[in-house]
Formats: structure tokens, sequence, C-alpha cells
């Protein structure tokens, strides 16, 4: 298959050139038109699809039904808007409800039909009651490896991402065994110090949670758990919808930060997809409506914010150049994962996980590893 004429998007730069696919791998871009589909650029991008590291549900389904018909809704949802990679966040619950869910996880990752599983994203349940957000805090437990290894059992290389408090007793311990697992450790729902944060971040952890969402903020005087995201070159990720942060602060963090270090995700439940209405986030009844998705407390319950749309609005809500917006949303999370010498951007022999965007950023085409979704 040839995309002739697009406005190919590269980390670095966007350039109209022609790109050749074959056996679910990019080829060429210098092709030969001779016998292969050709499909026209007509003035419309081409982009790598995204990758969603922190999802719960979509679909009206959620991670913690930890089953394959789950996992297929979530995964043929959120490919009609792009993401085409996508780690199932798990919830703080008891932890042989986690396990079941990563078991889960490990049967479908190859065989879901939309986007393809990149691992597990465990958010919890290793955190402070006192940043609960929507987690449920009847099943906060103490960080040991012993709950870890419960949680987790032998699959080690399927988790690629724990969130967790450095605060609470036991994670500085648990830390470095997780890094040298290569599973990255996420600074979240936590009340940490800025003092706290750092001993974190020196003891391994390497990302930071929903930037701004459930840790302590910055002030001048007590720079708390944000201010030690933006004082080192540990990563973030930001929900940008507009209602988890505003986009004066996310102007802020991606200049504190660089386009480098953040990662766009979604932190999308099962409403996301689905019309308003009542779903559930870790046994907790959410409200979805306008746009939000919220406890019947008022506290923000996840998203139903898709990757599209998180690209548009930092694209239209600030003045960063739209191929380091797309790199936020695919070639970021890639390297996030260790897929990066794979997924992630448009290069010879990587996946041919492509998206044909309009000129106003709208999903028109979708294709995983060289088969067309939509």
């Amino acid at each position: 298959m040839i995309f002739k004429d697009f406005k190919v998007i590269f980390p670095d730069r966007i350039e109209v050139m022609s790109v050749q696919t074959r056996d679910g791998k990019i080829i060429s871009f210098s092709p030969d038109f001779s016998g292969d589909e050709v499909i026209e650029g007509n003035g419309r991008y081409l982009s790598p699809g995204f990758v969603d590291i922190h999802i719960h549900g979509a679909g009206n389904h959620d991670t913690m039904e930890a089953s394959f018909e789950a996992l297929e809704a979530i995964s043929t949802t959120v490919a009609k808007h792009g993401t085409t990679t996508f780690l199932p966040t798990t919830m703080t619950v008891d932890v042989r409800e986690i396990r079941k869910a990563v078991e889960a996880a490990k049967e479908a990752k190859g065989k879901v039909s939309g986007a393809s599983i990149g691992g597990v994203h465990l958010e919890g349940p290793f955190i402070s009651e006192g940043a609960i957000g929507a987690q449920n805090p009847n099943f906060v437990i103490r960080p040991t490896l012993e709950s870890f290894r419960e949680m987790v059992g032998e699959d080690l290389d399927l988790i690629k991402n724990i969130t967790m408090a450095p605060e609470v007793e036991g994670a500085l311990e648990l830390i470095p065994f997780l890094r040298k697992n290569d599973i990255n450790v996420s600074i979240g729902h936590t009340v940490a110090t800025y003092e706290e944060a750092m001993k974190g971040i020196r003891a391994g952890c390497n990302h930071s949670t929903h930037l701004f969402n459930a840790m302590t903020p910055f002030t001048h005087r007590q720079p708390g758990v944000v201010g030690a995201i933006f004082d080192t070159d540990i990563s973030t990720e930001t929900i940008s919808d507009g209602i988890h942060v505003s986009y004066p602060s996310l102007r802020i963090a991606y200049k504190a930060k660089s386009t480098d270090k953040v990662l766009l995700v979604t932190d999308a439940m099962m409403a996301c997809g689905m019309p308003d209405g009542i779903y559930s986030l870790g046994g907790q009844d959410v409200i979805s409506k306008e746009g939000a998705a919220r406890l019947t407390s008022g506290a923000l319950a996840g998203s139903i914010l898709t990757m599209d749309k998180a690209v548009k609005n930092v694209f239209e809500h600030t003045d960063i150049p739209l191929h380091e917006v797309i790199k936020m949303a695919s070639l970021n999370g890639a390297k996030f994962i260790g897929a990066e010498k794979t997924k992630g951007k448009i290069a010879l022999n990587y996946d041919a996980d492509l998206l044909v965007l309009s000129e106003n950023l709208e999903v028109l085409h979708v294709y995983i590893e060289g088969r067309q979704f939509i």
C-alpha cells in the first residue's frame, strides 16, 4: 500500500512525501508506484498511531472486568479515535481482582482486533488515602514485594508502569526492585512533600501520573510533588481535556518539562465513547455528563477523553507545533513502554500503525500493523 503525497508527521517535522507499507511494516519513502494500491494524500496528514499508557476503560467496559470481551471493547473503541497501542490500567481494588485483570490482559495481548495491548499499568494500590481521587480507600495497602508478587505473579515483563505514593511506608524499598525489572514507577495519588518526592525520584521513580491531579501542588514556599516534577528530568503525563487541568496550567507545564518529557493520556473510563449516563469505576458509581466523569461526591473519576481530542485540544490551546503534539501522543508513549524501535513514529521497518487525519485533525482512517481498521 502506498500513501502518496501526504503531509507526513515525523517527530521533528512535517514533510510532504509518500510512504509505502507491506506485511505490516513501513518499507519505503521512495516507492515504486506500479502494482500497489495507492491512496492519494489530497492535503491530508499521515500520522503515527497514538499510544495511550493510562486508560481504564471505554465502550461501556472496564479493565477490571478481567475478560477478553472487555479488553476487546476497549481496544476497538479507542482505535476509532487513533489509539493503536494502549496499556489497560487497573484500579485500587482487592489484590486478587488486580491479578485477574493482569491475567486477562496477558491472554488478550496479541488477540484483540483494535488497538494492541502494550502491557499493563497498575494504578495503585500502593497509594495515599490522602490523595485518593476516584480510587477506593478500602483497598489501599502498604507496598511490599509480597503483595506486588501476589498482584502480578510471574508476569513481570507485562507490567510497564505502576503508580505509587513515594512517601508511604515500604515504597522506597520496593521502587529499586521495580526499576531493576524495567517497570516504570510513577509518582501519583500522593501527599508527598517536595523532599519526599525527591527521595522517591532518587530511589528510582521516573514518571508521574496525571500531572497536577491527586498530588501536592506547587507553591513558592512548598513546591510539593509538582515542584519535584518540574525540578527534575522525570517524565509526566497530562489529561488534556480542559477539565482536569486548565489550559494556562498545561502551557506552563509543557514549557517547564518540554515536549520530550510529556505524554498525552486519556485516563478514560468505561463511559468513553458512550452517551451521558451512570457508569462505574473501581466499584463506584460514576456520572458521565457534559464531557466529564465524576463520582457522586463530585470528584473527577477518570475522563471520557479520547486521544484524538487530546491532540486537538493541545494543538488549539498552545503554540506547540503539530509534529511535537503528535510526538507527545505517540513516540513518547512508545519510548515509555520500551517499544520505540517498532512503534511511535513513521520510519523504515517500523510497524505500519498509521492514521490518516483531515486538515482539522479528525481521524479518517486507522491502520494497525498495516491492517485497515477504519
